[in-house]
């Protein structure tokens, strides 16, 4: 029996908007209402913890409101045929609730919280993370979120996974955030590459990209469905 291929692929935004989590940051670089930096730095944390907590909070409690969407359980989907690593941006819990089983979170997690004072200690995290909550050394507990300015720490993991990949997807995202979007530069030239997105990105430059300029729940399917009859 032939080895599985191994399929790579890099979520972003789109696919969990889809499900009807929103992005929170609109065309003006407010999220809900506050500077980006106000809300996703260490410094804005520093300034107001209380701010920056209940922010997260809101996040978390419209995590538990949705679902995964047609997008997230096609990618589900392609593990019975191929080995399949799924990198994402995203912070919600779509993918594991959808059924993949290896998935990165680039900027982190919702459900989980680490000490300001200790960032070995990562506990699972379901409900508020208050003011005046801390773990065992005295450090407030904040969200397990990779913020502005903040190292990148699952990069090396996700460039070593790229540079691996027979087959790299890319959904919902519009390839502007870096160092995410750096990722496909990783990818074998002469690996198939697709970009699902209503409104792709150009990306000049990339050989054996095709380009699906449509929502994660219509053209993952169709793609996944086309990956495993060419390749499968």
């Amino acid at each position: 029996m032939s080895e599985k291929l191994k399929v790579v692929i890099l979520t972003g935004a789109g696919i969990s908007a889809e499900s009807g989590i929103q992005t929170f940051r609109d065309a003006n670089g407010l999220w809900e209402g506050h500077d980006v930096m106000q809300v996703a730095s260490p410094e804005g944390f520093a300034q107001n913890p209380a701010l920056v907590l209940d922010f997260y909070n809101q996040r978390r409690a419209q995590l538990h409101e949705v679902a995964p969407n047609a997008g997230h359980l096609a990618l589900k989907d392609l593990e019975a045929h191929f080995e399949v690593a799924l990198i994402t941006q995203n912070v919600d819990d779509l993918h594991e609730r959808a059924g993949s089983s290896r998935v990165l979170h680039l900027h982190g997690e919702l459900f989980k919280k680490r000490s300001s004072l200790d960032p070995e200690n990562i506990q699972p995290c379901k409900d508020d993370i208050l003011l005046g909550q801390t773990c065992p050394k005295g450090g407030q507990w904040r969200p397990h979120i990779v913020w502005f300015g903040e190292d990148v720490p699952m990069l090396g993991v996700a460039a070593a996974w790229a540079e691996l990949a027979d087959i790299f997807i890319v959904v919902g995202t519009s390839m502007q955030v870096y160092p995410a979007a750096g990722l496909i530069h990783y990818v074998p030239k002469a690996s198939p590459k697709f970009y699902v997105d209503p409104k792709p990105a150009q990306l000049p430059h990339l050989d054996n990209l095709k380009v699906l300029a449509e929502p994660a729940t219509t053209g993952l399917p169709a793609l996944v469905a086309e990956l495993i009859e060419k390749y499968g």
